[in-house]
């Protein structure tokens, strides 16, 4: 089993990144493999609805880090971890932009995965990015992992959440809980079977 954590922080060795990998080392203490990506701090590349990945079937954009976490997709996942840090009460905007291209083009890839983010921040405004990002899952068959408390975990400087001891204990929760669903979820049981897709346009 193998979960990949995604570091939305342009810092790669900053908070989120100390957050993402406690939830790790839970997993990795729990059997399941891991390994985290940064999304770095290279400008990253927005969907601009040109909708030829329907056709072609990836984002028609080919950078780098779009190409890497593709990849590793289609190796094949068991989960996913998006951690990121708060920027006005949001998730820092180069990680939607490369999740708004990643989930359009390569939903398939990730569904009934069971996925689950985490928010840092130094006060508030974590609830919101929480709920962001937990959009990206719900909308993909993806059974959302919890913990004992919102996934929320507080610190401005680099290093200041290992004072969080709570925050940190959250973390270890979530990564016992995704090895636990994961365990349970791997007898080879086939998901529901969706229906047919059905849109519906409210301008008449």
């Amino acid at each position: 089993m193998k979960v990949l954590l995604i570091n939305g922080s342009p810092r790669k060795n900053g908070n989120t990144h100390l957050a993402l990998s406690e939830v790790a080392k839970a997993l990795n203490e729990n059997g399941v493999e891991t390994e985290i990506i940064s999304i770095g701090t290279k400008a990253v590349q927005g969907c601009i609805a040109c909708n030829r990945c329907t056709e072609l079937g990836r984002c028609i954009f080919k950078d780098e880090l779009y190409n890497n976490i593709r990849q590793k997709l289609e190796e094949g996942i068991d989960g996913l971890v998006v951690g990121s840090p708060t920027y006005y009460a949001g998730p820092n905007g180069s990680l939607c932009a490369l999740l708004d291209r990643l989930f359009y083009s390569s939903s398939e890839l990730m569904e009934y995965k069971p996925a689950t983010a985490i928010a840092v921040c130094r006060r508030g405004g974590a609830s919101a990015t929480l709920d962001r990002l937990n959009k990206y899952f719900t909308i993909n068959h993806m059974p959302v992992v919890s913990s004992q408390y919102w996934n929320i975990i507080h610190g401005m400087m680099p290093g200041d959440v290992l004072q969080d001891a709570e925050g940190l204990q959250t973390m270890r929760m979530l990564g016992r809980n995704m090895a636990w669903l994961l365990k349970n979820t791997a007898d080879g049981q086939k998901h529901p079977e969706a229906e047919p897709l059905v849109r519906t346009n409210f301008i008449r």
